[in-house]
């Protein structure tokens, strides 16, 4: 004869049935479960995909050369991040990785000793001073002129490609300079030194908007720019700092991506770097509409693309049809995360919830002696 479940299964029934809920619903889930599922189609692939070895005192490796690899996008997409909490958005970074690429290598060029430590230096020096001008002229455009973040930002993205072919002539500009290329191939403590650099920075700025009340600022403009100035924020300088931040770190990721090649090409140099930023921001659970960002999205964001296009190669995908595979992925990654998407998880969660599993009790009826009918 069927049993009524207890309270307690009940109860325990609900509470698994509401933490896998609450855990689906977050909104780092879909993004990490396909990180994970692209490492493992990698390992089904190549068996040994995710083993580390020591050579020369440095770690190699596939999730090494995935670390490596990703560091440019992991700078270029943190200052993404900030430009679209606030509700804009950035299309020059791309110019602006080929623009410090290419001053950085004319200046090393044209050095008496191109493998001075000092002239590396301050080609890296007048390298960032340039992006973070850059960042601070966008800054200026949509905070103090007004314009739109798109319409401000695709006029650098346009212009910015010739500068950086005025600086290099033309031409695809070499150099040999040991210092400058331990940036990019260099290692240090057996990690590679951009991915130490990338991933230092990225920690720092974690740290100060959520650690500070920059975030908040940040979350505040973006999500209502016109409250927040009334409440006595600087919405204007916010805005000025995201897109200067932008800049700054554009420029370094530029910086790196030149000194592992040791060239500077205006033409390819960071070319469509700003889609897999906005990619990698959006992937991570950060909203173009602006308001709360999500920096550990993004990370997992960067990580999704730079294992893709890693998959890629190793599933032996024909690279003309890349760009298309990273569209289905990241098209289907997108879709799990959409509000609608979570909202019937949602639902189907709670119904499950309310069809509880019965579970016979073990404990012995209670039949009164006055209600048993001879």
């Amino acid at each position: 004869m069927p049993t009524s479940p207890t309270p307690a299964a009940a109860g325990h029934a609900h509470g698994e049935s509401g933490g896998l809920g609450a855990v689906a619903r977050h909104h780092l889930f879909w993004p990490v479960l396909a990180l994970v599922a692209l490492l493992a189609v990698n390992t089904a692939v190549r068996p040994g995909f995710l083993s580390v070895s020591i050579l020369d005192d440095h770690l190699f490796g596939s999730p090494i050369d995935i670390l490596r690899n990703c560091a440019p996008l992991m700078l270029v997409a943190l200052g993404m991040s900030l430009v679209i909490a606030t509700r804009g958005i950035d299309l020059s970074v791309g110019a602006v990785v080929a623009i410090s690429g290419a001053v950085a290598l004319t200046f090393i060029a044209g050095a008496p000793d191109p493998a001075s430590p000092t002239t590396v230096f301050l080609a890296i020096g007048m390298a960032l001073v340039l992006g973070l001008v850059l960042g601070v002229w966008n800054g200026f455009l949509v905070s103090v002129l007004g314009i739109q973040p798109i319409i401000a930002t695709l006029i650098l993205m346009t212009a910015g490609r010739g500068v950086a072919m005025l600086i290099t002539e033309g031409q695809i500009t070499t150099v040999t300079s040991a210092p400058f290329k331990t940036l990019g191939a260099g290692y240090w403590l057996g990690l590679p030194v951009a991915t130490l650099v990338a991933f230092g920075v990225f920690g720092l700025v974690a740290l100060l908007v959520r650690r500070t009340a920059l975030g908040m600022l940040v979350e505040s403009v973006g999500i209502n720019p016109s409250a927040s100035r009334l409440a006595g924020v600087r919405a204007r300088t916010i805005v000025w700092t995201v897109f200067a931040l932008s800049g700054l770190f554009s420029g370094l990721a530029g910086l790196i991506l030149s000194s592992n090649v040791m060239a500077a090409d205006a033409n390819n140099a960071g070319l469509f770097i700003e889609l897999d930023a906005i990619l990698a921001v959006v992937i991570g659970g950060t909203s173009l509409a602006g308001g709360k960002f999500s920096l550990s999205g993004t990370f997992v964001g960067v990580l999704i693309i730079a294992t893709l296009s890693l998959t890629v190669t190793n599933v032996g995908i024909s690279p003309l049809v890349t760009p298309l595979f990273k569209a289905l992925v990241v098209a289907a990654v997108t879709l799990l995360q959409s509000p609608v998407m979570r909202r019937k998880l949602a639902e189907r969660t709670r119904r499950r919830g309310r069809t509880a599993p019965v579970v016979p009790s073990d404990k012995p009826a209670d039949v009164s002696t006055d209600k048993v009918v001879a």
